[in-house]
Parts: structure tokens; sequence; C-alpha cells
């Protein structure tokens, strides 16, 4: 028995299955990289002309050009003792100068094709530190090194709600009516209040008044010279704006997990299983926890989403260099390359995510057919 599958797994009918499937596999990953890529050009695009106003930024930057150079003018006694006529034909050179150093002698529709191709590549140029306006770094550095901050706040916390919620929803979905399952219903409004807003009283309880965790930042200051003292000071700073994340989402979940739950645990084959004397960790992993896998994944994955914008107002409460805070603080103070480069990058991960969950539905759930074929 075992010579005839291995003679008809290398017949040609059997080995053109396989390139067929192949194929189709290969041409459903193509156009969806495609129709990605199309989608995060558009984004990107849109991102450009909305950070500039249409244009008018350039005009905000021209006249603070004038403005810069003037005053580094008037601020040299040499060029200040100068008649008016010759100093305002300096600073008007100047200004020339500086136009053609930042591209702005040209319109900015003209501009706009290579805004596209340096946003593409991230390849922004220069802007100014938050901690030191007065020094500058390349713009791909600085959302590098915010990216990592967030994903280390923002990837802790959603892995432990995700798996909390999930569990704690199994636990609810076999106790249900239980005087448990009756507390968490009653306070799933309660995640309708964002985490930073239990982050500032958790600030005000375990910081301030108790003054045993620190209030924010990502570690202390000075920094450990160990490693391993910044692995704990790390962790110090992570407990606070964490709990406050799942807070701000772990009733709501649970209860709608358990909800979910509960309806497939009345579905005729779950029934069928009881029935047949199967145990009951072997019911909800098989007929329970696997046909629910799709929309949960599915939920993750948006949870997911969420986190690569990061939480702007509890990275600021938190005061956490992350790329939520640097958001903020380059809309305030009108870096455009840093605003644009923050949207690339949420662009990028918000494509990756959606391309990964697609392979990942078809590995769970047999009823998807990647590239497969449409029946009449």
């Amino acid at each position: 028995m075992t010579e005839m599958n291995i003679s008809e797994a290398h017949k040609p009918g059997a080995r053109f299955t396989v390139l067929s499937s192949l194929a189709r596999i290969g041409k459903y990953t193509l156009i969806r990289l495609i129709t990605i890529g199309i989608a995060v050009v558009v984004g990107i695009l849109l991102t450009i002309f909305i950070a500039n106003w249409g244009g008018h930024m350039d005009e905000i930057k021209r006249a603070r050009i004038w403005e810069e150079v003037a005053m580094a003018v008037l601020a040299d006694e040499a060029l200040r003792l100068m008649p008016l006529k010759e100093r305002e034909t300096i600073i008007r050179e100047k200004v020339a100068i500086e136009k053609r150093r930042m591209g702005l002698e040209r319109p900015f529709l003209v501009r706009t094709p290579g805004y596209l191709t340096s946003a593409l590549t991230l390849n922004l140029g220069w802007a100014p530190t938050m901690t030191s306006p007065s020094g500058s770094r390349l713009v791909r550095l600085i959302l590098t090194e915010r990216l990592a901050a967030t994903l280390v706040l923002f990837g802790t916390a959603q892995l432990l709600l995700f798996f909390i919620t999930l569990f704690s929803a199994l636990f609810l979905s076999r106790r249900y009516g239980s005087w448990l399952d009756k507390a968490i219903i009653a306070l799933a409004p309660t995640s309708a209040a964002p985490g930073w807003f239990y982050g500032i009283f958790l600030i005000l309880i375990f910081a301030i008044v108790l003054g045993i965790l620190p209030f924010g930042r990502m570690v202390a200051a000075p920094p450990p010279l160990t490693v391993l003292g910044y692995a704990l000071s790390l962790l110090e700073h992570l407990i606070l704006p964490v709990l406050a994340i799942i807070i701000g989402g772990i009733f709501a979940g649970i209860y709608g997990l358990r909800t979910f739950f509960l309806i497939h645990s009345s579905e005729d084959y779950v029934e069928m299983a009881k029935a047949r004397g199967l145990p009951s960790g072997m019911i909800e992993r098989r007929y329970v926890l696997r046909p629910t896998l799709p929309p949960i994944i599915m939920s993750f994955a948006l949870t997911l989403i969420g986190m690569w914008m990061g939480g702007i107002i509890l990275e600021t409460v938190f005061v956490w260099p992350g790329l939520g805070s640097l958001l903020f603080e380059a809309i305030g103070r009108g870096e455009t390359p840093v605003i644009v480069g923050s949207a690339i990058v949420y662009a990028y991960l918000l494509a990756a995510t959606l391309f990964i969950m697609d392979i990942v539905f078809a590995l769970v759930d047999p009823r998807v057919k990647v590239g497969a074929e449409r029946r009449v």
C-alpha cells in the first residue's frame, strides 16, 4: 500500500496538481502585495498633502526662513552697521540660498513626486531632536528609536491583554451565571474609558501618594550602566502604563469573547461531542476555540493595528518616548518630515499586519482557500 502511494505521488497528474496549487498561491500572494502596496502609496500621498496643508506649509517655512535669516543678520554687529539697502541685499541672498537648499523655490506640486519617493524610502532628511532642538538627527533614526519604545510598551500590554481576556473568557463560559460572570458583565462598561484615563489615577496612587513606582519615562535618569540594571529599570517603568492599558480593555474584551464562546458552545456539534463523553478541555480546544480562531485573530489583528498607531495621549501622560509622543511633539513644532515619517511607519506596519493575517487565516481556517478559483 505504501509503494502504491509513493508511485501515485510521482504520477504526472499529482505533480501538476502541486504545481497548480503553488502557482495559485503565488498569484494570490502577488495580487495581495500589489493591492496593499497601492493602498500604502495612496495613503502616503494623501499624508504628504495633509501634512503640507496642500502646500500652505511651504509659505510658513518661507516666512520662517526670512525671520531666521533677518535675526541672524541683525545679531552680527558688522552686518547691523551696514547701510539698510546693502543689509537687505544680503538678507535676500541668504534667503534665496536657504530656499534652494530646502527646495522651496519650486512649486509644491512639482516637488510632490520627489516627496513621495523620499517618503517611501524613509529618506526624509534631518529634523531637530525633541530633547535638544539645537541639534539634528536623521528622521529615519529618530523614527527607528521611537518605534522600538512603542513596540516594547504596546506589544507587551496588548499580548498580555489578549491572552488574559482569551483564557478568562473560556473560564467564564464554563461558569455562565456565576457571581464572577455577573461581576465581569457589570464591569464591562468601565472599558469605555481609555487607558490614559486610568493611567492618571495610577500615577496619582502609586507614584505620587505611595511613591513605590515611577510616574513615567522609559528608564531611570541617568540610565543604569549594566544590562541587568537597565532591564529591571525598564520593567519597573512598564508596570503603570501596561496596567493602564490592560484595565482600559480587559473587562469589555472578556465580556465579548465570553459571549462569543457561549454562542458557539450551544452548536449541535458541541452537544454531540459532550454526548460522546469527550473531556471538557478537548471540547473547548477542538469544538469551541478552533472554529472561533479566525474572528479572534481578526480581533487581535485590529488590536495590533491600534498598537502600531500608539497611544498619543497615553505616551504623553507617561512621558514615554514612543511614536505617539513623537507625533504629538512633531505636530506642535510643525516638523513635516517627522509627521510624514510616522504615518509611513504606521502604513508599513499596517500593510504587513494585514498581509500576515491573510496567511494566518488560511492556516487556521480550512474553509479559506488561498487563491482558489471560483466555482459556479
